[in-house]
Formats: structure tokens, C-alpha cells, sequence
């Protein structure tokens, strides 16, 4: 079984029915200080926490006082608006006390369909991440609609975790694992402990269930974690209620693990290994000799590039004598590649006009 305490990197899902009574539309301050003082515990040992949090509707819509009833489109967007300060407000000033910084990532479903706009999002978490900063994730709902929203929260923290490399993913439910029926119609319904594939049996077994506040039922959650398995993330759905979720699962609470056959870089590596190669880099002998040595590649040790390409396409990385040395996601489109062509990285800016990131692939965006 997965445990937290292995845990490298870890994307939390809190749903809104966690977060918000359902009779009030207030905050639950005890429950939220309780999960602070989890997460400020795993940052104090070094783990990144990326929290998915919903919220933003339900504290919005009481806020302005529109009850319980359906909401148009326009009322959602404008609740999420309302509720979308309070939500960030809120985990900020939990989170302050413990020295933890918070900072608020909204997005929708065109940032992950989107290339350019995807690999935006997972630089700028990265980087959050790499200030020690806990991301505060959440859907867009000022903006989204039908067409383009992820429509759960269950599928964007997978998405999320996805696109961080996280090794661990928590969805906090309203149920402590994922049973052979709903437990609450069938008394002989049996929790599994792990899972090891989401086969057709398994997903026969889920069923709609959800609170009044959420949107998610057990066959979202089948889906998040289909997705976490395949880019080698272990997934938890346990029971987010009690106070300190975190250290409730971490201690052994009840919960079940859907566990993956690899880890994030090894799935995450074979990913891009199964991509069509759009162009080629040729290398000099000083930079082959960095490769070699886990280092990214800089254009200062391009001396050739072929193909049209676009940023975060995949292309070969070859050797001045033609040898194929592996390939790797590009950090530049074709034209940008050729003007810094050769260029040291402090020469980068004059050539292109902004700044960039330097590296034209990352090492982590590599297979050799």
C-alpha cells in the first residue's frame, strides 16, 4: 500500500461540502486550520502540497444570498466571483501562521487542451513549488462554461497532479474508500484496501453518488484515478471529514489506494518517448558531455536544428556525427530556436525580446 510518509509531491482535492455547512454557507474554520496544520507538517519535511479546492460558488452564493436553488450560468459565474476572494483569503490566513505562502491558480479546461497555455501553467507551478509556495487550484468558474470546464474537481486534481509530477494524489470524500457498492444502500458492500488496474469490474461497481454541494460521484473519481495511474501517481480517496485529514490517512485511516506499476518520471518518460519526433537538434561535443551528465540542454551547444516545430513538441537530439543520442520536449518553437541558435543564455533576451527559461530542453524533458 502507498503511504503519505513516502510522499515526494502531493495534490490534495478538497470538495466543497469539506469546506462549507451545507445549512449556513459558512466556512468551516476549525476543519480548514485543522488541514493547515497538516499541510505545514509536510512542507516543514520537505514535501510539495498542491491543493485542489472547490468553494468558491458555495461561500459566493451565500454571500449574495441566492439559497439553495439551481443556478443560471451567469449567477454561478458571479457566485464564483464572490467566493473566489474569500476561498483565497481564507487559506491564506490559515496557512500564514505556519509560515506557509499561498497563492491563488485559477484555470479551465482550454489550459490543459491548449499546448502553449498547458505548458504556461506547469512552469509557472513549478516554480511556485520550487519557492516552497503551496498552489491553491482551482477551476475558473468566472469564466468557464458547459463547453469548456472540467465539470469536477475529482478529474482537474488529477489533471493538476498530472501536469506537477506529484507521487501522491488525495481525493478527501465523503466516503472512506471505494466499496464494491454504495455502502450506504448495501450493507454487504466490502472497501478495498488497493487497486491495482480500473477494470471494467471495478467500474461497474461506482456509482452517482455525491452531496448536494458537489458535483462529483464515485465514477469521476474512477476517472481521476485511471489518469494518476497512468502518468505513475498512487491516488487515496478517503474520508476528508474528520479534523487533520491529512494526518488521518497518513496514520492509517481508512482509505483506498489505486496504485500505479511505475513512478511519475518513469511513466512520464515513457510518455514522451511514444511521441512523433517534429525536428532534430544537432549537438556539439561540449554539450553532449553535459547530457551525458544530466544536464539540459542550452543553445549553447546547438549547432544545427531541422524541422518546424512548435514549443513543447517532441525532437531529436543528435550527435555531431549523426548519432541519435534519445529526444526530448523542445522549449522553443522552430524560428526561436534558430535565432538563438549557438547563443549563451544571458544572450537570449536580446535575441528574442523577453526574457525565456534558458534551457531548449529541460532535463526532465528528457530521454537519452
Amino acid at each position: 500500500m502507498a503511504a503519505l510518509t513516502e510522499a515526494n509531491r502531493i495534490v490534495v482535492k478538497i470538495g466543497s461540502a469539506l469546506l462549507v455547512e451545507r445549512s449556513s454557507g459558512a466556512l468551516r474554520q476549525d476543519w480548514l486550520a485543522s488541514l493547515a496544520e497538516d499541510v505545514a507538517g509536510f512542507r516543514a519535511k520537505g514535501v510539495d502540497v498542491v491543493i485542489v479546492s472547490s468553494g468558491s460558488i458555495a461561500l459566493g452564493r451565500s454571500v449574495l444570498g441566492l439559497g439553495a436553488a439551481e443556478l443560471t450560468l451567469e449567477q454561478s459565474q458571479a457566485a464564483a466571483a464572490v467566493g473566489q476572494i474569500q476561498l483565497a483569503r481564507a487559506y491564506e490566513q490559515h496557512l500564514a501562521p505556519h509560515g506557509v505562502i499561498a497563492a491563488q491558480v485559477l484555470v479551465t479546461l482550454e489550459d490543459s487542451a491548449d499546448r502553449r497555455r498547458y505548458l504556461n501553467s506547469r512552469a509557472t507551478l513549478a516554480q511556485l513549488l520550487r519557492y516552497g509556495v503551496v498552489p491553491i487550484v482551482n477551476e475558473n468558474d468566472t469564466v468557464a462554461t458547459d463547453e469548456i470546464r472540467y465539470g469536477d474537481n475529482d478529474r482537474l486534481a488529477a489533471q493538476i497532479a498530472v501536469t506537477v509530477g506529484a507521487d501522491h494524489l488525495v481525493l478527501l470524500s465523503d466516503v472512506d474508500g471505494f466499496y464494491s457498492a454504495n455502502p450506504n444502500e448495501d450493507a454487504a458492500a466490502i472497501r478495498f484496501d488497493t487497486i491495482t488496474e480500473v477494470t471494467p469490474e471495478i467500474e461497474r461497481m461506482a456509482g452517482d453518488a455525491g452531496s448536494g454541494l458537489s458535483k462529483g460521484g464515485m465514477k469521476t473519481k474512477l476517472m481521476a484515478a485511471k489518469m494518476a495511474m497512468g502518468a505513475g501517481c498512487a491516488m487515496a480517496i478517503t474520508l476528508g471529514s474528520p479534523h487533520n485529514p491529512l494526518k488521518y490517512i497518513e496514520t492509517g485511516g481508512n482509505s483506498t489506494w489505486f496504485l500505479p506499476s511505475v513512478d511519475p518520471k518513469t511513466a512520464r518518460k515513457k510518455w514522451i518517448s511514444s511521441l512523433k519526433p517534429q525536428g532534430a537538434l544537432h549537438v556539439d561535443a561540449g554539450a553532449l558531455k553535459a547530457l551525458m551528465a544530466g544536464k539540459s540542454l542550452l543553445p549553447a551547444g546547438v549547432t544545427e536544428i531541422s524541422g518546424d516545430f512548435a514549443r513543447g513538441e517532441l525532437v531529436r537530439i543528435l550527435a555531431e556525427d549523426g548519432r541519435d543520442l534519445g529526444c526530448g520536449l523542445v522549449g522553443f518553437d522552430s524560428a526561436e530556436a534558430q535565432k538563438i541558435l549557438g547563443c549563451r543564455t544571458s544572450e537570449i533576451e536580446e535575441k528574442l525580446g523577453y526574457a525565456s527559461r534558458g534551457a531548449l530542453i529541460h532535463r526532465d524533458d528528457m530521454v537519452l
